[in-house]
């Protein structure tokens, strides 16, 4: 598909999604055949499966003009992160290593040590920052990942997507014109 032709703006406006670290995604699971979606055998996501979601999400492949090279993924809200799920002994053995270049300056921490000081978010953050392309992108996107400990945040009214279902209808008409063709359709 050319690019050239028609209007591209609206393929490149970004949006705004919403995860929940501590809800179970019915795409995300790992048992087969899937049951219902009010099963109780569905459990959240584990740390990998939502990071590599997030990433595809911040990337923008999730899009159909995607592009490796172009900046064309949405904003990602992810709430929750203090009840991130990771399996086996992770949260004790994974270690986090920084070096500032000096000798004798490694530093590392484990898992559950990153969680005390810094919280889920963190953990979550070097998690997706792993999985997205190490570019000169890398940065920008990671800056549209907004990662919170609690479900309270500052993006409820920027968030267009919740579970799938759309909160466009919801929102107020931005004119009196759009009032007008609402109230005349309706």
């Amino acid at each position: 598909m050319s690019q050239v032709n028609g209007v591209t703006k609206l393929a490149y406006s970004r949006t705004w999604h919403h995860i929940s670290a501590s809800t179970p995604h019915y795409g995300l699971t790992t048992i087969k055949p899937l049951p219902p979606v009010d099963s109780p055998l569905l459990e959240p996501p584990t740390l990998g499966r939502l990071a590599s979601r997030i990433a595809t999400i911040l990337c923008g492949k999730h899009k159909p003009i995607w592009d490796p090279s172009t900046d064309c993924g949405d904003y990602v809200v992810v709430t929750n992160c203090s009840q991130l799920r990771v399996t086996g002994k992770k949260m004790y053995q994974k270690q986090y290593y920084r070096h500032n270049t000096r000798p004798g300056s490694l530093k590392q921490i484990n898992m559950e040590g990153l969680m005390e000081k810094f919280g889920g978010a963190e953990v979550l953050r070097k998690a997706v920052s792993g999985m997205l392309p190490k570019n000169r992108l890398r940065d920008d996107r990671l800056a549209r990942l907004k990662a919170f400990e609690g479900d309270a945040h500052p993006y409820k009214r920027n968030i267009v997507k919740f579970n799938g279902v759309s909160n466009v209808a919801k929102w107020p008409p931005a004119s009196k014109v759009e009032a007008s063709k609402i109230e005349a359709s309706s």
